[in-house]
């Protein structure tokens, strides 16, 4: 439980050292006094969102410190799980600097905020910050029938069999997409693979047939030009290199006996007639074997106009298709068969899913019991608090299975006879919704497990009886949790086992606020001025004392 708040530096509270029971302590003050401030320091210590606006004006950084003891075993727990020791007090200590951004502290270990929030949400619950939206909230209804409950067990079971059906399904999910993404591709490479074999593309032949189509479409003027040569080197008719070759031997042999040093020349001429006239044959023979054969140029173009579909349908070589070709081979016969696993796999979901089913409906069943005790008592305690004719249910419809069941459950509520239940969601009257949420309260008070209770706006809406009410609905909740209050009522402050009083101060044109614990003499006057004003008559005071002797027997 807290058992003492230090405040210093934050808006006009400059220093304050503010000491709590175990049980119901209550904080009264005029209005702009800085109650509200409690609440936002209690909030920042809870690792709760600040803004440097908090901090009292000239100073350089606002310090709020919470000392907690007989801590719970969830809250060890978590301590143990942040590295920390697990001892049986707890400070917690936050620094909001004026120039922007905030520190925090864990039993004078520096710690980050979200492991000031996980602890704080386990040692303080504050009515104002999230219990509106508890109450409007449909989703919220169920939780807290199942918390009224007590017995989780088939919730756990539901939700373990739940989880274990996501799990499977998840698994299924995965090895379907598995297997339909494997056929798809074993139906590709099938194909590729029969579409390379009904062609009988070899490697290499795609440009054997380029170069040997390239050669036959040029074949006509290449045996042309063959044939000119050899027609240069050896006509029959007109001048050719042979005939030139013979006239010159002819005019060395005239003069042979004048000129015998050109025998040597001579015989060489008729060396290179010779020689020219092998090559003549042999360009002659070359031009007969490449004439245009035009049977093989038509089989040639034709085998290169399927390749270059085949090739253009998967887009790329023919070295290339003939490579993914003896690659799709091994990846046929490497892709996994999932089947087995598959049919085993829906046979399990379908298992579990008539399991989850099961637990869903008898989770629905224990729900709707508990529904019904739920707001027997939420109506016992709504009467309590002066709301006599209140009616209380639950409209509970079924719909998919989630983690939390099959169940909608949501709280309606007729306020006053003769009316029709309503969503609890449409109720306008402040008075009535602090009452409901002290109701919930009371009725869940035994297992929540969270020490303390602050309540900022309980009494918003109510007087007279009502609020005399709830604050014996609180005194009662202060002997099983410590509570803490901010109330304006002195019905609810003469019910408290501690009374802080916050007064606001003006000193050398300086606001600053003190929170001070009373004694008997100090509540009665306080609870006097909350009764008529100041100052209140001796009548008032005189009044406020036997209140206050008849609630505290003890007190002096």
């Amino acid at each position: 439980m807290l058992t003492e708040l230090y405040i210093e530096n934050l808006a006009v509270i400059e220093k304050a050292r503010i000491p709590f029971s175990g049980r119901f302590n209550v904080f009264t003050g005029e209005t702009g006094a800085g109650k509200s401030i409690l609440i936002h320091g209690i909030n920042a210590v809870l690792g709760q969102r600040v803004t440097k606006d908090v901090v009292r004006t000239g100073c350089s950084k606002a310090v709020v410190s919470a000392l907690f003891q007989n801590i719970s075993p969830n809250v060890k727990q978590v301590l143990e799980e942040l590295g920390m020791e697990a001892e049986d007090e707890l400070l917690l200590t936050r620094e909001i600097f004026a120039d922007g951004g905030s520190s925090a502290r864990i039993n004078h270990k520096t710690a980050t905020v979200s492991a000031m929030r996980r602890l704080g949400e386990l040692l303080i619950d504050i009515h104002g910050q999230h219990d509106t939206q508890i109450l409007m909230s449909s989703d919220q209804h169920m939780q807290m029938i199942d918390r009224f409950g007590g017995d989780d067990s088939l919730l756990l079971s539901y939700q373990e069999s739940f989880r274990t059906l996501q799990k499977k399904a998840k698994r299924l999910s995965v090895l379907v997409k598995q297997a339909q993404e494997q056929q798809q591709k074993a139906e590709y490479l099938k194909t590729l693979v029969a579409d390379v074999e009904r062609v009988g593309l070899k490697m290499g032949e795609e440009d054997a047939i380029a170069s040997a189509l390239e050669r036959l479409e040029q074949s006509e003027s290449i045996v042309s030009a063959i044939r000119s040569a050899a027609a240069a080197l050896d006509n029959e008719n007109g001048l050719n290199a042979v005939t030139l070759i013979r006239e010159a031997q002819d005019e060395l042999d005239r003069h042979m006996e004048l000129l015998p040093e050109a025998e040597n020349v001579c015989q060489r001429l008729k060396t290179a007639e010779l020689e020219i006239m092998d090559i003549s044959d042999t360009l002659r023979a070359l031009s007969e074997e490449m004439e245009l054969d035009e049977m093989k140029l038509a089989r040639l173009q034709s085998r290169s106009a399927a390749i270059r579909e085949l090739t253009r349908s998967y887009v790329c070589t023919g070295d290339e298709l003939v490579q993914r070709c003896a690659e799709a081979k091994d990846a046929l016969r490497s892709l996994q068969n999932h089947t087995e696993e598959i049919e085993q796999l829906r046979r399990e979901k379908s298992r579990l899913l008539t399991e989850v089913s099961d637990r869903a409906k008898a989770l629905s069943s224990w729900r709707l019991e508990t529904a019904e005790r739920f707001t027997a008592s939420v109506c016992e305690q709504l009467q309590f608090l002066d709301m006599p004719g209140v009616r209380l249910a639950v409209s509970h419809s079924v719909g998919k299975l989630t983690i939390q069941g099959m169940d909608r459950m949501e709280l309606m509520i007729s306020a006053n006879r003769g009316e029709s239940l309503k969503p609890l969601a449409r109720i306008a009257s402040g008075g009535e919704l602090s009452r409901i949420m002290l109701a919930l309260k009371c009725v869940i008070a035994d297992l929540d497990s969270i020490p303390t209770m602050i309540f900022d706006e309980i009494d918003t809406g109510v007087s007279g009886r009502a609020a005399q009410k709830i604050g014996i609905k609180l005194e009662e909740l202060g002997r099983v949790r410590q509570v803490l209050c901010v109330t304006h009522l002195s019905q609810i402050a003469l019910m408290a086992d501690h009374h802080l009083m916050i007064e606001k101060t003006v000193e050398n044109d300086r606001t600053s606020t003190k929170v001070m614990p009373l004694d008997f003499e100090g509540r009665a006057r306080e609870i006097a001025r909350i009764m008529c004003g100041e100052p209140p008559s001796d009548l008032i005071l005189a009044s406020a004392r036997d209140e206050l002797r008849k609630q505290h027997p003890d007190l002096k």
